[in-house]
């Protein structure tokens, strides 16, 4: 008769852990199986695009004790650069990639086999077919133009992005700079593919037809001329929503940021609001992804970190969904009510990007804005 003693029942458990992952019995099991496999790794690292990661830390580790989930907090372009790196190394430091810019994700994370997709078998039927392949996206996220609605009581000053070429805006639009971070390079090439209806918002701004000048098409045309008229280039989306959202100003700039930023206005004292009546449109609407490194280290506790994102059963999500639920974030659970304080999705006017398309030409108009700085 064989005695099982605690060290072997661990090892056991252990064996039968690896084993499930083998065999993607992992990828079929619910929280409730994940947990005790997750608690077994006891940790679980997470690269994050959004610094919201770290109340996610919190609400994580008091739903499931005995987990340490390590966030940090880097941007998208940083992501993507650190993975790679690491992948060229033979190293995985993440079990858990959230992350937008998704035209370079896709392509040089997704395809090149550096993260895998994955999708809680508890939210999958909560989810539209769009936003499950080729990865999960959590929610819908912005790069729009704001402005000061303290400033501007009766609107947006501005009603047509031309407008931000002209005079009475030189030196008062402001941006991340698009090489430094690429969903504002993703903003900068959506304008370009949209470069019929950008010729036609021209026309109509103007009264007349556009007149290139040697440009490619009326989206290059825009990018040239908010360039000439000095647009502000900052590093980061805070630096933007100071700029345009802090309060007291009687002339403050507008700016393309983040219309969730939009929650921080009482705690920062700003008064940012999205200008959603803009022609042709305000900016882009783009997906904020999940994904599994491709051999992550915690591979249980990283689906139980995806699960715990996606949101509970309660009629907002729960802790693990809240820092995501504000106004300008569109959670992609169809279960899960808009938020009351955003302007609703069917009448958000902010363009939705294509991925596959965007990243076509993302690289030229990186090129392009090169020539401008």
């Amino acid at each position: 008769m064989t005695v099982l003693t605690a060290t072997r029942l661990g090892a056991i458990a252990i064996l039968l852990s690896t084993a499930a992952l083998a065999d993607g019995h992992l990828d079929e099991m619910g929280p409730e199986d994940l947990l005790p496999l997750a608690q077994d790794e006891g940790t679980v690292t997470v690269y994050s695009f959004t610094s919201r990661i770290g109340r996610v830390e919190t609400a994580f580790e008091e739903a499931y004790p005995g987990i340490d989930l390590q966030g940090f907090d880097i941007s998208s372009t940083e992501q993507i650069a650190r993975l790679q790196a690491e992948a060229q190394a033979g190293v995985t430091n993440a079990d858990v990639i959230y992350i937008s810019d998704t035209p370079v994700v896709l392509t040089e994370l997704l395809e090149t086999g550096i993260i895998a997709p994955y999708v809680p078998p508890r939210v999958a039927g909560r989810v539209a077919e769009q936003y499950q392949s080729p990865l999960l996206a959590q929610r819908l996220s912005t790069k729009v133009l704001m402005y000061n609605e303290e400033a501007h009581p009766d609107g947006a000053p501005v009603s047509n992005l031309w407008q931000l070429t002209t005079g009475e805006w030189n030196g008062r639009v402001v941006m991340v700079d698009p090489l430094q971070r690429g969903d504002y390079l993703d903003l900068m090439t959506e304008i370009v593919l949209r470069s019929d209806e950008m010729a036609a918002a021209y026309e109509a701004q103007f009264g007349q037809a556009i007149d290139l000048a040697g440009a490619a098409n009326a989206g290059e045309k825009f990018i040239i001329d908010l360039f000439a008229n000095d647009v502000i280039l900052v590093s980061s989306t805070d630096d933007v929503n100071v700029a345009v959202g802090a309060v007291g100003q009687e002339t403050p700039p507008v700016g393309f940021t983040s219309y969730s930023d939009r929650r921080d206005n009482e705690e920062e004292g700003w008064a940012l609001q999205v200008a959603n009546g803009v022609e042709p449109a305000p900016g882009i609407i783009f997906p904020a992804v999940l994904a599994l490194a491709a051999e992550p280290n915690n591979p249980a506790a990283a689906r139980l970190v995806i699960d715990f994102l996606m949101g509970d059963e309660s009629e907002t999500g729960g802790p693990g969904l809240a820092p995501f639920y504000v106004a300008g974030d569109y959670v992609t659970r169809t279960d899960i009510p808009p938020h009351p304080d955003a302007v609703p999705l069917g009448d958000f006017t902010a363009w939705r990007i294509a991925p596959a398309e965007t990243a076509t030409i993302r690289a030229e108009i990186g090129d392009l804005i090169l020539t401008l700085q």
